[in-house]
């Protein structure tokens, strides 16, 4: 055995990139292990290739709506699917590097499969190290059915989606969470047939159901979708049959899109002599990321409470500064942000409504069909609805599927950690038109439920000249 390193991280993804920059600015004795490619899940297989499928898709869809604009001639367009894709597997191969060069630590870092032999030890390739620290940063994987993996390449995930030189004329979707929902909707937009496969009808992680409601109606106009049995899956002739309760569809290739588990099989979490749920997963606190009272942390997807890249890598750092804290220290973490890039955006934003289910609140809202820049662009669909307490009007969350969707989320998050009532936020100034305006209108509502005797935007001053304002 070597001698006692002071940090190994298991783990070379967002948040195990995020934990080495903080522990590599606190010492020279550090190791990280990495089982598999390197590179973060976000640049190989997740957000930035499947963004650039969805930026290819977007730009085709919106050639569909030239002629309402006055403009002729996009009926000649067409897509070339190898070209878009092969412009995909070019840019994601950009991002990749990236991470790899940004996370290089040199004779630092081992390719190979790590195993805990207790809070201190682990063995790679042979060879054991110890620990003053370990930080487990192990991701996740997408889930497949073990009787899938005997259709080959006629069943896809996402990390094997974008490797496909092309892909067939039908496909279907199983899953509509974010990840299902973004490529389903993607594909079908570039000419694919799509069928999507779902036991209930959810998406987009939405738990209000005004604007699940508005969002399914939309996303019934781009593919078929089936709430039923699960599905599953038979061989034919003609491709891959997916079966569900009486329904039968045969397609080229499935997109298996049905959530992600933990890389945590052979990790050897059970000799950290903690207890495990069900998952095979430790208990871990979520301000300190600390393993129960151990000398060990988790970071990342591989606890899925918050499988997010920005919340990745906020658990990488405060798991790479605790390396060196003692005792470790708590930290608070950001408003919850979630966002599905399908068109219109999908999001939630602080608390949703399921979570607001049991709390005196007002709710406002804005139908975009109804509003003005949004119908200046076609872009005329969509629901939001922000969520505050009735009390003190202080702002707790809000869903939307609404145009620009992503940039009125993080708006509202930025209130919401600010601590903002409706009324507060009234007051900060929107141009027109813009669909800010939208949001405007929403929070006006809300403000019209509070009972103040004034919900004015503005506030009072003694000159004259403001006084006209009113």
């Amino acid at each position: 055995m070597n001698e006692i390193i002071d940090t190994i991280i298991i783990g070379a993804g967002s948040a195990g990139l995020a934990a080495l920059r903080e522990v590599r600015k606190r010492t020279d004795s550090y190791l990280i292990v990495n089982d598999g490619p390197w590179g973060t899940t976000c640049a190989r297989v997740g957000c930035m290739p499947s963004k650039l499928l969805i930026e290819a898709a977007h730009a085709y869809r919106r050639s569909q709506s030239f002629d309402g604009f006055g403009i002729r001639g996009a009926q000649g367009l067409e897509v070339d699917l190898p070209a878009v894709l092969q412009r995909v597997r070019r840019l994601r191969d950009e991002f990749v590097r990236g991470t790899v060069e940004g996370g290089d630590a040199g004779e630092r870092q081992v390719s190979g499969k790590a195993r805990l032999l207790g809070p201190h030890r682990i063995s790679v390739n042979g060879q054991e190290h110890e620990a003053r620290r370990i930080i487990i940063a192990t991701g996740t994987r997408p889930r497949v059915e073990h009787q899938w993996k005997a259709f080959g390449s006629r069943v896809l995930t996402t990390d094997t989606l974008f490797e496909q030189p092309t892909l067939g004329k039908r496909i279907a979707v199983l899953g509509l969470g974010p990840v299902g929902l973004e490529m389903a909707q993607a594909l079908a937009h570039l000419g694919i047939e799509v069928t999507a496969f779902v036991t209930r009808k959810a998406a987009a992680g939405l738990s209000d159901p005004n604007v699940l409601a508005t969002l399914w109606d939309l996303l019934e106009k781009d593919f078929d979708i089936h709430v039923g049995d699960k599905a599953r899956l038979a061989a034919h002739d003609g491709g891959i049959e997916v079966i569900s309760g009486e329904r039968r569809l045969v397609v080229d290739q499935v997109l298996a899109a049905t959530g992600r588990v933990p890389n945590v099989e052979g990790l050897g979490l059970e000799t950290l002599g903690v207890k495990l749920d069900e998952r095979g997963l430790p208990p871990v606190d979520p301000g300190t990321r600390q393993i129960a009272d151990l000398p060990v942390f988790m970071a990342g997807d591989v606890d899925p409470s918050r499988a997010l890249l920005h919340e990745a890598v906020d658990e990488g750092h405060i798991a790479g500064l605790n390396t060196v804290a003692i005792p470790p220290e708590s930290f608070c973490r950001r408003t919850p942000l979630a966002i599905t890039f399908c068109h219109p955006n999908a999001a939630v934003v602080g608390q949703s409504f399921r979570e607001l289910a049991d709390r005196d609140i007002v709710i406002g809202h804005i139908d975009f069909a109804h509003q003005g820049r949004a119908r200046v662009a076609q872009q005329d669909a969509g629901l939001l609805r922000v969520y505050a307490d009735r009390a003190g009007g202080r702002l707790l969350g809000a869903e939307m599927c609404a145009p620009a969707g992503e940039h009125l989320a993080h708006l509202l998050a930025l209130a919401i950690s600010d601590g903002m009532t409706v009324q507060q936020m009234l007051k900060m100034p929107v141009y027109h038109p813009v669909l800010e305006e939208g949001l405007r209108t929403a929070l006006r509502r809300a403000a019209s439920q509070l009972g103040h005797k004034s919900i004015s935007d503005l506030d009072r001053c003694d000159l004259d000249f403001q006084n006209t304002l009113e």
